[in-house]
């Protein structure tokens, strides 16, 4: 049924469904984006004339050179973009306790931000960032080489880059092993790509591709003799200043970089001549610039020809105050492109075309949901305005929509500056959820594994619910795919967005993402069920246990009547007989449906919130671990899980704020903890230092988590010197010894032995003192396989009558996946000192 009605003069509102159309991708959470000024129209539609593309290469988000991948965008007009072999996942995050998978969600889009800045586009292969890597031959044997050349060579294949450059040189000089192995593939894939015998499955949605030449964007890092008279060496000036953008390209590119902020790279913007030097390493050689050689003019296809001189036009008759007057031309162009012969160019250029038409006309529309949740089977509410800002000639022709058996017929003149509206419900058709690609299947450490082949090289999948507007504009049809989205208005930031996702219709949560439990425990948990379907839904949550659990009850029944509902109920754990360690799995059965998702958002200001869907599980710890004292201050750094792993100890733990950090209050705890990366991130950790030293030397343990040795809020933050280094040790099963073993943190109140450092994740630790003071004890010893033993990752000094500790141990990494070992140590750092409270008779049994 069509219902029209009329809102004021020339205004329509129609019973459909809704859809959005931006000209601009929107990124959802952050407002709407502004429209093309003036400025960007004039650039893009001189860009319409240059063809040819530059690939710029690395291994991780924030390796890439945004001062090139800018001046190739907005100087040079190339189609310009960046591979990158990971997502990020095995680093550090500076903004929050996300690790692994959700920082290379997070790294992702900061990836997208900082590519809708200097206009480029974004490619991943699947590589898992598996974390801090010191040679290549380690990064192959645990990415698969020959599985991430196929995606690079995939890349190379779809994208056809002229020109590629690589961040790093492909040997030791690169740093890290993902540096190394990202230059080496790009060199490999280089001549791969052109070859019609290796990945020959790839030919039938692609061909080979050569290109012209590879450059390494040599850095003075590893060179810094390098120059412009450099044999081999080709120098480009990236600061130059765009008129038409208002700011130099540098500026451009600090504010591109700017969005690594997971990362600390902040950028400020430079102004004049930065000179970039590009090694020659394969392929022709060139002597003025990186496209010598290659014709970047429509001649490069079957039908350019006919192109050319209406793009001259064009650009000749374009009315910065009129656009809409270019519209007729436009449209003339994009019609003569499409009977060029089919190839990368003729959609890149097609796309570029109906961009520009859309922004000339300032076409806008919206597709709004009434919520940003929907399931299977399900109504979609959803709210669409359409409008055309300036006069033209366009129609509304027909809606359709993916998913929701949505197709209507219209007739529909749009009016200058006259909005439309629409308005429908539809039942949703789409079994899969729209979580993150790449995080629906369990992967390895080393590589991601996606369902379709189609998702390869590309960095997040479409919008789950999209709608095609059928438009004649100057009676010629284009068609805009337009994605769901939820609007909400904050007091604050003013209008924000986001994604319409498809999630299950039931989700589980446990109140803890361990559960630790000694012998002989009762342990009261959680199970919080939520709905996001207005429709009642009944069953049984239901947890599956690892070997020798009991759970009361064993059930329990649940009952949903409406969206946003939530259930909270409670079971009692406890071992029994032979008890183990494992993971719970919880689900919610309902008739012939069996829910076992948790739903997680990531929600910070500077990217759209990210809704993840991992199985519903908690990890289970049967562990025999003694703690002394009984409060613990924890002072927040970047981020991290441990105040929930010290809680789970049995702890109290106070997450004191800098000014209650006082001597006061300090004698109200047991022990102190600065959280990762504290003398880094925390600008008045230098002011409370002295306290929390005062502290210790009045008796009290003070544990101090691993900092980088640069960006140091304070110098000060030890009683006896300790010089900072980037040693770590990557393997996770590297071999430890213990340097004294009778010492009592080794002892108190947990005797640990070798088999405690079993199950660690990704690594053993990082940034670990080079050099120390001969008040310190090192207490462990580990190293990588080929290097020198490492001592400095864990040391204790007696200060006055207290204990300082620090440790470059990666506690933030292996508490959060249950790793019992850490768990027993931690109890024994927080506890030092408390060994001296015991009665004598127990002093000498902990010494036996």
């Amino acid at each position: 049924m069509l219902i029209c009605q009329s809102i004021f003069p020339t205004m329509r509102v129609i019973n459909l469904f809704c859809f959005l159309v931006f000209f601009q991708f929107v990124s959802a959470q952050p407002a709407l984006q502004p429209g093309t000024h003036v400025g960007q129209l004039k650039q893009k539609i001189k860009k319409l004339n240059f063809l040819g593309s530059v690939l710029y290469v690395a291994a991780h988000p924030d390796d890439e050179n945004t001062r090139v991948i800018t001046y190739f965008a907005n100087d040079q007009l190339a189609s310009t973009a960046y591979l990158s072999m990971t997502r990020g996942d095995g680093g550090q995050n500076l903004i929050g306790p996300e690790i692994r998978d959700e920082l290379g969600l997070i790294r992702t889009q900061e990836l997208l931000a900082a590519r809708k800045i200097d206009g480029g586009q974004q490619f991943f292969t699947r590589a898992n960032d598996f974390g801090f890597s010191k040679s290549a031959t380690e990064t192959f044997s645990i990415w698969g080489k020959d599985e991430i050349l196929s995606d690079v060579v995939r890349i190379y294949r779809q994208f056809q880059p002229d020109v590629i450059i690589t961040r790093f040189p492909p040997d030791e000089r690169a740093g890290h092993g993902h540096h190394t192995a990202s230059a080496m593939l790009a060199q490999e894939a280089f001549d791969v790509a052109a070859s019609e015998n290796q990945f020959a499955e790839q030919l039938k949605a692609s061909k080979p591709w050569q290109a012209k030449r590879i450059y390494i964007n040599t850095g003075r890092w590893w060179n810094q003799s390098i120059n412009e008279k450099s044999p081999g060496v080709l120098t480009v000036n990236v600061g130059g200043y765009s008129g038409l953008l208002g700011n130099s390209y540098t500026e451009i590119a600090a504010i591109s970089r700017s969005q690594h902020k997971s990362q600390g790279f902040g950028s400020r913007g430079t102004r004049g001549d930065q000179l970039e030097f590009l090694e020659h390493v394969k392929g022709e050689t060139a002597t003025s610039s990186v496209f010598d050689g290659v014709d970047t003019s429509w001649k490069r296809i079957k039908g350019g020809d006919l192109v050319q001189p209406l793009i001259t036009k064009l650009i000749q008759e374009f009315n910065e105050e009129k656009p809409e007057g270019s519209v007729a031309l436009l449209v003339k162009i994009h019609q003569q492109i499409s009977q060029c012969e089919k190839g990368v160019w003729r959609e890149r250029k097609l796309k570029e075309t109906e961009e520009l038409i859309k922004a000339c006309l300032g076409l806008y529309a919206e597709a709004i949901s009434d919520q940003y949740w929907s399931s299977d089977g399900y109504p979609v509410v959803a709210n669409m305005e359409l409008i055309m800002r300036a006069v033209g000639n366009v129609q509304l022709i027909a809606i359709k929509a993916n998913n929701l058996e949505f197709d209507t017929t219209l007739n529909l003149v749009l009016n200058n500056n006259k909005p439309l509206q629409f308005k429908t419900k539809k039942i949703l058709k789409q079994k899969s959820y729209s979580d993150p690609y790449w995080l629906q299947e369990e992967h390895s450490q080393g590589i991601f594994k996606v369902r379709h082949e189609s998702f390869i090289g590309k960095p997040e999948a479409a919008a789950p619910i999209q709608f095609q507007f059928e438009l004649l504009i100057e009676d010629k049809p284009f068609t805009i795919n337009v994605p769901l989205l939820h609007r909400t208005v904050d007091p604050v930031k003013g209008e924000l967005l986001r994604q319409v996702e498809v999630v299950p219709a039931v989700v589980l949560q446990s109140n803890e993402p361990v559960w630790l439990l000694k012998p002989g425990d009762k342990k009261e948990i959680t199970i919080t069920a939520k709905s996001t379907v207005d429709k009642m839904v009944n069953g049984k949550i239901i947890l599956t246990l690892p070997q020798g659990w009991q759970i009361e009850p064993a059930m329990h029944e649940v009952s949903f009547s409406r969206r946003g509902e939530e259930v909270k109920k409670k079971f009692i754990l406890s071992p029994v007989s032979n008890a183990t360690s494992g993971l719970v799995k919880i689900e919610l059965q309902s008739d012939n449906q069996v829910f076992n998702h948790s739903l997680k958002n990531i929600t910070y200001d500077h990217i759209p919130v990210q809704t993840l869907l991992p199985h519903a599980t908690a990890n289970l710890v049967f562990l025999d671990v003694k703690t002394a004292g009984k409060v613990i201050g924890y002072v927040k750094g970047a981020g991290d899980d441990v105040p929930q792993a010290l809680r789970n100890l049995g702890y109290e733990v106070w997450e004191m704020k800098n000014e209650e950090i006082t001597p006061e209050n300090l004698k109200r705890v047991d022990a102190v903890v600065l959280g990762v990366r504290a003398l880094n991130t925390n600008e008045r950790i230098k002011f409370v230092m002295k306290d929390l030293l005062k502290y210790v030397e009045e008796g009290g343990t003070m544990l101090v988590q691993y900092n980088t040795s640069f960006d140091l809020e304070t110098d000060i933050f030890s009683p006896y010197p300790i010089t900072l280094s980037r040693d770590r040790v990557t393997e996770e099963d590297a071999e430890v010894k213990f340097l004294i073993p009778d010492h009592p943190i080794l002892n108190f109140p947990n005797q640990l032995t070798q088999k405690d450092f079993n199950g660690w994740v990704q690594e053993r630790g990082l940034y670990f003192p080079g050099k120390w003071d001969s008040q310190y004890k090192a207490l462990l010893s580990m190293h990588d396989v080929n290097e020198s033993p490492k001592e400095g990752s864990l040391l204790v000094a007696q200060y006055g009558k207290g204990q300082y500790i620090y440790t470059g141990l990666s506690f933030f990494r292996e508490l959060p996946e249950g790793v019992s070992g850490a768990y027993k140590l931690l109890a024994n750092l927080v506890s030092a000192g408390k060994q001296n409270q015991l009665p004598p008779a127990e002093k000498i049994k902990k010494k036996k």
